[in-house]
């Protein structure tokens, strides 16, 4: 006896509770498992194609056609429609989606009567002929198929995409199945990283792996975390950044090295900025900080030809144009333009203070390194203008405690940061190969640690190593997820972080 066929699955399942559709699924996995089938496969699944490669392959296919050759495919199941002893099927993988046929005459009344137990969601495998419908669409014709992983909870809101935003960040997983955009964007995230490997490995650069644990976080001014070692028994930081090891490097005579890695920063969440981000940090020995604003533009140029038709996105509801070379201009320039007001009459006594205030700034009653107060201004009165990729030059020496003085104006630094959308994308500079500059530097940032908790550490190992020698030096360190929301249109970090920082769920939040 033919099989009733499940008509519009897809349809039906909202109509029950949650716990009920999964009681239905789980009574299908056990009546597999009475039949001798296992609804978990234990085998490896041959595949012919993708879905993307098998709809290329065989796209001159006429109504009239079909393969000689069998196909193989696998997928989860995510439309479903019944026609008396024949249903249609579209399975999902990472590149496309494909419809199955299966019909009774076909596949014989024991296997599609065991349609009856698959669900949408259910990932399962097939071996058929390729074909195309009188509609037009190229589809499977199932000869033979078999469930490979039960899905014991329904795709989420019937695959038209998932849109809780708690939820998504969450259950990641649940995320990737429902919404396609979002498998591309971390796709596109692969392919990002990649590229940028194949450039510098191409330019001679190594790749090296430093430590994410040390007895002081340096590298960069943020507030880091702790933890402890017992068998030393000793306080340990999860690092900040990867500069000064890989500048031991370079003092070591590895003149160009790189490496990609987790950065750990004890730091509020925002659309931003994620306690745990990723980075890549490149130094090159006899360069300078012009031949890092020529290795940024190239990355970003091997990054957009990974990713993008052409070198526009859309950020931050602004149509950027990627394409290099990129403006080079002055902070302090940037400061007279937007601010009205100097860097040398920013250092006046009081003076920098005084304008924040004026500016509407909220200090919070507490006292700030002309640094910070420098920071807050520059923040607030000239980023929001630097829409298009700007390299913002020459920044004071109070800001940049591991950059080196220009030679014409020591108050300044050759050091750059790239803003595109108002928002940082990279920092970078010649990097201060003195030592006693470097040590000077180090212990006027200790003077305000009582009022800067973020102050860096004087490292007496790093100091030491500089005295061994270390050449003129180029370094850049960019933010990958920050590139990573440019070139996919992404305004929030945690839409290209696999999975981000969440809050614990309490007990009893989760009952409720």
């Amino acid at each position: 006896m033919t099989p009733e066929p499940k008509k519009n699955k897809n349809q039906a399942a909202p109509q029950l509770s949650l716990s009920e559709q999964q009681a239905i699924r789980i009574e299908h996995l056990h009546a597999l498992e009475e039949r001798g089938l296992s609804p978990y496969v234990i085998t490896k699944c041959p595949i012919t194609a993708n879905a993307a490669d098998l709809k290329e392959r065989y796209k001159d296919l006429t109504p009239e056609q079909e393969s000689e050759e069998m196909v193989q495919a696998v997928g989860r199941i995510t439309a479903w429609r019944g026609h008396g002893k024949a249903s249609f099927i579209d399975i999902t993988d990472l590149s496309d989606r494909i419809q199955l046929y299966f019909k009774y005459d076909v596949l014989g009344e024991e296997s599609y009567k065991l349609l009856s137990l698959a669900d949408l969601g259910d990932l399962i495998a097939v071996e058929g002929h390729m074909f195309r419908t009188g509609r037009g669409e190229l589809s499977i014709r199932v000869q033979k198929w078999q469930i490979a992983s039960k899905s014991l909870i329904p795709p989420p809101e019937k695959w038209h995409g998932l849109s809780d935003i708690e939820v998504r960040y969450r259950q990641r997983y649940a995320d990737l199945i429902a919404n396609k955009d979002v498998r591309e964007v971390f796709v596109k995230r692969s392919r990002i990283v990649s590229a940028i490997r194949r450039y510098l490995d191409n330019l001679g650069f190594l790749e090296v792996e430093t430590p994410c644990m040390s007895s002081l976080a340096g590298g960069a001014a943020a507030r880091p975390f702790i933890t402890h070692h017992n068998a030393l028994n000793t306080t340990m930081y999860l690092r900040i950044a990867t500069e000064l090891h890989l500048k031991r490097c370079i003092v070591g005579g590895l003149d160009k090295v790189y490496e990609i890695g987790r950065i750990f920063r004890n730091e509020g969440i925002d659309t931003r900025h994620n306690p745990e981000f990723t980075t890549i940090e490149l130094y090159q020995a006899w360069t300078d900080y012009e031949g890092m604003m020529d290795i940024t533009e190239k990355i970003i140029d091997t990054a957009c030809q990974a990713v993008l038709p052409d070198y526009k996105t859309t950020f931050m509801g602004h149509e950027v144009d990627l394409r290099p070379p990129y403006p080079r201009l002055s902070m302090d320039s940037l400061l007279q333009k937007y601010a009205n007001i100097s860097l040398a009459e920013l250092r006046e006594p009081g003076r920098a203070r005084a304008k924040a205030i004026e500016m509407g700034i909220n200090l919070e009653n507490k006292e700030f390194t002309l640094a910070h107060l420098i920071d807050k201004i520059f923040e607030a009165a000239c980023e929001e203008h630097l829409i298009q990729p700007t390299f913002v030059i020459d920044h004071p020496t109070e800001l940049s405690p591991l950059a080196k003085r220009k030679n014409d104006d020591p108050g300044l630094t050759y050091r750059f940061e790239l803003y595109v959308c108002g928002s940082e994308l990279c920092n970078a500079f010649s990097e201060l190969n003195d030592p006693f500059d470097q040590r000077q530097r180090f212990e006027e940032q200790q003077a305000h640690k009582d009022i800067d908790e973020e102050a860096h550490p004087l490292d007496e190992d790093f100091l030491n190593a500089l005295m061994y020698g270390m050449p003129p030096t180029g370094g850049l360190g960019m933010g990958i997820d920050r590139l990573v929301m440019l070139l996919t249109g992404q305004d929030s970090i945690r839409d290209v972080l696999l999975f981000p920082l969440m809050k614990p769920i309490k007990s009893n939040d989760s009952e409720k």
